[in-house]
């Protein structure tokens, strides 16, 4: 998972020093791929399809094929943005929905 907000992330103690909080944006990238990138968006119920993030909903996004769309699939690899790249913003819905809708994709993987 790529979340400053944990400790085992390489900018952690970089971004604890220059946030309050670490905010409700999280990115990774399921075992398995593209395929198993779109499953799990397919298979959200709670979690919207969005090209951007950032709303009081819970949204889901798949940057290779919306927000970075434009770059080429070897510029986006050199930064980082592989196929399977899944961004999650969590919303005010009720945190037990978005964990059982999480729960419930992730099993399908």
């Amino acid at each position: 998972m790529l979340y400053p907000g944990l400790e085992s992330h390489k900018g952690h103690e970089i971004a604890r020093r220059q946030m309050k909080g670490f905010g409700g944006i999280v990115s990774f990238e399921p075992e398995g791929g593209l395929e198993a990138a779109n499953t799990f968006l397919r298979k959200l119920k709670v979690f919207s399809l969005a090209g951007s993030l950032g709303d009081v909903a819970s949204l889901a996004e798949h940057p290779a094929t919306m927000s970075h769309d434009s770059m080429s699939p070897n510029y986006r690899r050199r930064v980082g943005l592989t196929d399977e790249l899944l961004r999650l913003s969590v919303g005010l819905e009720n945190i037990d929905d978005l964990v059982e809708d999480l729960e419930q994709a992730l099993s399908r993987l």
